[in-house]
């Protein structure tokens, strides 16, 4: 019989709703069960694409007599981390304090306040590797509940206190300047491997955020090594198991340093963020590799992550069916040389093995590998390699898929439409610029309500009951305000205002600091606040950059100040820990060079000559530029006002800090306009 489970919108939790635990969601009446019980609340955290949830879901939470003790002595509340991410944040920043590392499955266990005092991630079903089981885990809490009542309640209150007390100091109100950034570089350079490209050791993430730091400052300053870490970052990333080779996209991280194996499931949030930065490197490269991989990542959006409204599905899990009813982590991605040649016949099944990187011993488990593009010598046919391409990715199409968390989640949505609508731009795709319109339309028509506050997620058509937080708001303003830059559409300028309106008035206090919810949301033990990155640029960072953006669009001075304001932080951390503020280092490029101001003015919108400027207005590389384009006399946007044709043909007006260069119509001298602060 199902449990309470049942009606969620989450993915994740509907995976559980079947569970002999009788789950509760979030929700105040979990906690009143437990306070009416007198027992303790169970806390699990995870998501959809998480491997190891599934394997302590698999061998727990559907295990019959596991259920029944967790029914008699807890009140269970289950938690998708993607829908909460507020909740998630609170107690994984008690479980790291509490135990120094932290991950999900997140298990935590609650007193009826929903105050923590015992931690964990996953435990197994037996005594396993010096770890206790969980039936063990559970036994000695519900002992200690039950016995030593005071001492539970009393570490209770003592880790809410320390948490309280680890408000964020926010430091230095002032952005960082030439020094700090530079301090930042230098930091990277430090950390770099400049063998296997990425910074630290295993396992590797794709450092997208921290990219996108080094090809601003690359352009703004001309620092080569800057360019260098960016583009073999890329590239070896590109070569390796991380990316798929047939498919396009990415996986969450490689579990080694040479981006060989991936941990297989694949994150919109990663593919928005990458296809952004392989496109922005091939607008400062002109690297093909680049350009390649930035439209199948995009197509692979498309094609494997659009919903039936127009969103983008959260997730592709990692684990599938391997035809044999099991399911194995990867199994939908891996080859083994025998199915290589099964599909291809000896003669194309060798040049394949030989051209992806797939061996006798494999690279990944069971002698299958992971396909790859290994450096070597020698030149391929490309046709032959294209048909083997299309072979094996037809094969593929017929094992059984990874499954797809359908959750359409506001905040990557927000990074999508900005990456799709820049790349179909860039490489004149307008099929992907109405992917991102249509992503956008979307967001208005369900996740925003009558005061433009948003809903974190939907499915199927159908709102969910969670408030946006701080990096909702932000990305979805950042997605809208590279929309309104492509189309020229000054609406999505108009909604993203709306939306960084609620930024200033609910998530920001009177000394310029963030919080990721609002004044007015759920209060729980902590308020969070976390101005660093993750999988995705934090909150904090995202909104100091769209604030910047969106003032650059309106010459507003409260949102300019308050950008300003939020980049503080990034003046304390940017010099001591660069790879985790990498978007705020970002925006605190955008801010040094002005960030310049672009509109570009025609007769009328399909003028081929004011296309043409806009297109070069959108691939200039000065950090943060943001673009204005319509008929002259148009109201569409604030910066059109009073600029007008030069005689008679279409124009585009640079400004920055206050000073404007002489309009021109020379799509080559409006190039040399957008280059970096050294080329202008």
């Amino acid at each position: 019989m199902p449990n309470r489970l049942a009606q969620a919108t989450s993915p994740y939790l509907l995976q559980h709703a079947e569970n002999p635990v009788d789950w509760w969601p979030w929700e105040d009446a979990a906690f009143e069960e437990a306070r009416r019980r007198d027992v303790p609340v169970l806390l699990s955290v995870g998501y959809s694409a998480c491997h190891w949830c599934h394997v302590m879901a698999h061998e727990s939470f559907e295990d019959g007599p596991t259920a029944e003790f967790l029914n008699s002595h807890f009140v269970s509340v289950k938690v998708d981390r993607e829908e909460r991410p507020d909740v998630d944040a609170v107690y994984m920043e008690a479980v790291q304090a509490a135990t120094g590392q932290g991950g999900w499955p997140m298990t935590v266990f609650l007193t009826p306040d929903a105050e923590p005092f015992y931690f964990g991630t996953y435990y197994p079903p037996e005594p396993r590797h010096g770890m206790p089981s969980f039936r063990q885990v559970l036994q000695g809490v519900g002992q200690a509940w039950a016995e030593r009542r005071d001492e539970v309640t009393e570490v209770a209150g003592k880790i809410v206190r320390d948490l309280a007390g680890r408000e964020i100091s926010y430091g230095d109100a002032r952005p960082p300047g030439e020094t700090e950034l530079g301090q930042a570089l230098l930091g990277l350079t430090r950390e770099y491997d400049p063998q296997r490209g990425g910074f630290g050791g295993a396992p590797k993430f794709p450092p997208s955020m921290v990219v996108e730091f080094l090809l601003r400052h690359h352009a703004r300053t001309g620092a080569d090594g800057a360019l260098e870490m960016a583009r073999d970052t890329c590239e070896r990333m590109a070569r390796g198991g991380i990316y798929d080779q047939l498919g396009g996209g990415f996986a969450r991280y490689s579990v080694d340093r040479e981006w060989v194996v991936p941990h297989f499931e694949k994150m919109l949030y990663d593919n928005a963020l990458l296809c952004r930065v392989y496109a922005h490197l091939w607008r400062a490269t002109g690297s093909e590799l680049a350009r390649r991989v930035a439209l199948e990542t995009a197509d692979f959006m498309v094609r494997e992550l659009r919903t039936a409204e127009g969103g983008f599905a959260s997730a592709l899990d990692a684990d599938s069916d391997d035809g044999t009813g099991r399911h194995v982590e990867g199994a939908y991605y891996v080859w083994t040389p025998a199915q290589l040649t099964e599909v291809l016949g000896a003669d194309d099944a060798a040049l394949a093995a030989q051209y992806f990187g797939v061996t006798e011993e494999g690279t990944f488990e069971h002698g299958s590998s992971v396909l790859q593009l290994p450096q070597q010598e020698g030149v391929f046919d490309a046709e032959r390699i294209a048909s083997v391409r299309e072979r094996l990715l037809a094969a593929r199409d017929g094992r059984t898929a990874p499954a797809r968390d359908d959750k359409v989640v506001a905040a990557w949505n927000g990074l999508a439409i900005a990456a799709l609508a820049e790349t179909g731009a860039y490489f004149e795709r307008p099929d992907l610029v109405e992917a991102a319109v249509a992503a956008a339309d979307l967001l208005v028509r369900l996740h925003l309500d009558e005061q433009a506050r948003l809903f974190r997620t939907s499915k199927d058509g159908r709102a969910g009951a969670n408030a946006g937080v701080l990096e909702d708001y932000a990305d979805v303003a950042e997605g809208f305000l590279a929309l309104a830059s492509v189309t020229g559409e000054g609406v999505w300028l108009d909604f993203a205002g709306l939306l960084l309106d609620h930024v200033l008035t609910r998530f920001t206090d009177e000394s310029g600091s963030l919080y990721d919810t609002a004044a007015d949301a759920e209060q729980l033990i902590r308020r969070p606040q976390d101005p660093t990155d993750n999988a995705t640029p934090s909150g904090w960072t995202a909104a100091a950059g769209a604030l910047l953006s969106y003032a650059a669009h309106t010459g507003s001075e409260p949102h300019r100040t308050a950008a300003e304001h939020a980049l503080g932080v990034v003046k304390a951390l940017g010099p001591r820990v660069p790879r985790f503020v990498g978007w705020g280092l970002a925006a605190a490029e955008a801010l040094l060079d002005g960030p310049r101001e672009v509109a570009v003015v025609g007769p009328r919108l399909d003028d081929s000559a004011a296309k043409g400027l806009h297109r070069t207005a959108l691939l200039g590389t000065a950090p943060g530029a943001v673009v204005a384009f319509g008929a002259a006399g148009s109201d569409e946007f604030p910066l059109l006002a009073d600029r007008p044709l030069v005689d008679g043909a279409p124009a585009a007006y640079v400004c920055r800090n206050f000073t404007c260069d002489a309009p021109t119509t020379d799509p080559e001298r409006l190039r040399a306009a957008l280059r970096g602060a050294l080329n202008s």
